[in-house]
């Protein structure tokens, strides 16, 4: 493990960068890659505008070099004197066990890497260049800060409550885990600057794919409403959309990157959206597969021989656990549906 001195931002910027693309190393992520079970029926016709070439992709080494060389031309010479850019095994070694709480089961695990992520947005915003990583990060410190709530134990007195026990009953039969938690930690919050010029446009991609309206919220979940916003691992847009994804929804990647477009793209991510809810019967499950992979829904239903998304939450990645709630949070906050009212559509 990598023990960080006191606050450099650059050093871990330059970490936080390469966690999302060590999964991208090994295979993109099953959520935003594993076709739905019509995408290929949806694919443009031929009549359609080419889309042939491929986005350049960035290497690990490339983007270590690039890591490199912010700190050799932005470190302050001071900051160069108290710290050493780290190798590229400190540098893996980190990242991969980042992203492996970020896919795993413990939300503790997850929790204990919030000052470095706090940090690397620190250091996101200031530089330029990096505003749109820095809305896609922002959002993932998120559910980590939601991961140390999560994780906390109970005050003195009180029981505690297992982070993988649901967290509120909504109506008779039907509950969402951690809920309350984001329903909590969301009172308040603002919505995006663009919402109110952004979201009829979502709405009514969501609509015109047969998927509830509301569901167009997700995008401040995804992305902060931020249609430029990008991950490290080739996620990019409203509904952080990975390339091949895209293609096979009929978006163009590269000269335009239609991920971009507000209205294409919501089109494209009801569309998953749909297929999804097609193959489970189910929102919360149909989101649970667009974050995790509609194979590891299905292996984690079968396994357990269950039928909701709060029956195997505690199977799913700890991020795609708090992602389905705070979606449903965030709707309820935009627009007073509540959970059990948005399952009923």
């Amino acid at each position: 493990m990598i023990c960080f001195r006191p606050f450099c931002p650059l050093l871990v910027l330059a970490l936080g960068l390469l966690v999302p693309l060590v999964a991208a190393d090994s295979g993109e992520k099953e959520a935003k890659t594993e076709p739905a079970p019509d995408q290929q029926a949806s694919k443009p016709a031929a009549t359609a505008p080419s889309n042939t070439t491929s986005e350049p992709a960035t290497t690990p080494d490339q983007l270590y070099n690039l890591g490199k060389s912010l700190f050799d031309q932005y470190a302050p010479d001071e900051v160069k004197e108290q710290y050493d850019f780290p190798t590229k095994e400190q540098w893996n070694e980190f990242a991969a066990k980042l992203q492996r709480a970020l896919d795993g089961d413990s939300v503790e695990e997850l929790a204990a890497y919030e000052p470095q992520a706090r940090a690397a947005l620190t250091a996101l915003r200031v530089l330029p260049g990096y505003e749109d990583y820095a809305d896609w990060l922002e959002e993932r410190l998120d559910m980590i800060e939601t991961a140390r709530l999560a994780a906390r134990p109970a005050p003195q007195g009180q029981p505690l409550q297992p982070p993988t026990t649901p967290g509120r009953t909504v109506s008779p039969g039907w509950t969402m885990p951690y809920y309350d938690l984001w329903r909590e930690r969301l009172r308040g919050r603002a919505a995006p600057a663009n919402a109110v010029s952004l979201m009829p446009t979502l709405r009514a991609g969501f609509a015109a794919e047969g998927v509830p309206p509301d569901l167009a919220w997700m995008a401040e979940v995804e992305s902060s409403l931020d249609a430029d916003a990008r991950s490290p691992s080739g996620a990019k847009g409203l509904f952080q959309l990975m390339p091949e994804t895209a293609r096979n929804l009929g978006l163009s990647t590269w000269l335009p990157d239609e991920r971009t477009d507000p209205a294409r793209s919501a089109r494209a991510a009801a569309k998953l959206l749909r297929n999804l809810h097609s193959r489970f019967g189910d929102w919360p499950l149909a989101l649970a597969a667009y974050n995790a992979g509609a194979g590891r829904v299905s292996r984690a239903l079968a396994a357990g021989k269950a039928k909701t998304f709060a029956e195997i939450s505690p199977s799913l990645p700890v991020e795609t656990r708090l992602y389905v709630p705070k979606i449903y949070a965030t709707i309820e906050l935009r627009t007073g549906v509540p959970p059990e009212k948005l399952a009923e559509n």
